[in-house]
């Protein structure tokens, strides 16, 4: 699932980006509920609290696509330290001891 998400171009930076606007959106949420309705304190909780676990899944999301970001720049900097400009192109293997 998270290859298919960085393949779609949703980079880490928009996932904790989404973690802490989700952390606003539940303190926002919660205000608006406690002062707009008529309802109790109890229900503005709850609207604080639903909305304020979407930010660990974001976080989480955010880490794991970090983890795949890094792993692509190892892999493209494993690919270009294989070419060798002094051999025509292609790395000459060796072996030990020779």
């Amino acid at each position: 699932m998270i290859k298919m998400l960085h393949k779609m171009g949703i980079r880490s930076s928009y996932m904790y980006a989404a973690g802490v606007a989700s952390i606003g959106a539940s303190i926002a949420s919660w205000m608006m509920s406690r002062n707009l309705e008529k309802a109790s304190l109890a229900r503005a909780d709850r609207w604080g609290i639903f909305v304020g676990q979407w930010a660990p899944t974001f976080l989480a999301l955010g880490v794991a696509l970090r983890i795949e970001e890094t792993h692509m720049e190892i892999d493209e900097e494993a690919k270009v330290e294989m070419f060798d400009r002094s051999s025509g192109g292609v790395r000459q293997r060796t072996h030990a001891g020779t």
